[in-house]
This record gives C-alpha cells, structure tokens and sequence, in this order.
C-alpha cells in the first residue's frame, strides 16, 4: 500500500495524517502544494468522487484574501481556481488507489490501514 498525500507542511491536518501513516509503516508520497500545485486532472478526480464544494475551505485565510465569499462559479471555473491557488483547498487530500479522502479522515484512514 502506497499512500499520497497532499498538502502543505505547515498544515496541521496534512502533519497529522503523515504521522498517523507514519507510525503504521506505511509507505506515502507527499506533494508539498506550496512547492507544486496539484495537476488539474489530479484535482478532477477529487471532484469527481467528493464534489467541488468538499474541497474548498472557505474557513481559509486565502478564500478571504481573494474575496470569494460571495462567488457563485461553475465546477470547471472553481477546477482553474484550484489548480492556481492551492491554498483554498480543504487539506489534507489523501488518496490510497482510487480511494479519496479531504481533511482529516482518522477512521477511513485506519480502515485503510486495516488497523
């Protein structure tokens, strides 16, 4: 089992789901979105399972800075916005095969881990 994470290391959800899989010995791969943004079509595939809304933080300090609390776009134009601005996104974003999860999801990640 290999694990991907991603998220930003000042995060405190993105540390906590590296050091719960760290401490079960399970391999991951975490992508740093403040050094790379996640590629579009890796975005669309967290669309496609959870939904565009699951994956905005609108608690965030940059969904303010942008302004967006009042924006009302379609699903492909918050896609672009996501890609551009990783920041808005709900971390951490943590996929094991084709099963995703975003924001800390302790109990499916530990179903995961079968443990």
């Amino acid at each position: 089992m290999e694990i991907q994470i991603f998220g930003t290391k000042k995060n405190p959800a993105t540390r906590k789901a590296q050091r719960f899989f760290a401490e079960r010995r399970i391999r991951v791969h975490f992508v740093d979105l403040a050094q790379r943004a996640a590629s579009p079509g890796e975005l669309r595939r967290f669309v496609q399972k959870v939904g565009t809304d699951a994956l905005i933080d609108r608690d965030s300090k940059r969904f303010a800075e942008l302004g967006l609390m009042h924006a009302s776009y379609g699903a492909d134009r918050w896609l672009e916005i996501l890609a551009e601005e990783p920041l808005l996104l709900r971390l951490p974003l943590v996929r094991n095969g084709s099963q995703l999860t975003v924001g800390e999801a302790t109990s499916t990640w530990r179903d995961w881990a079968g443990r």
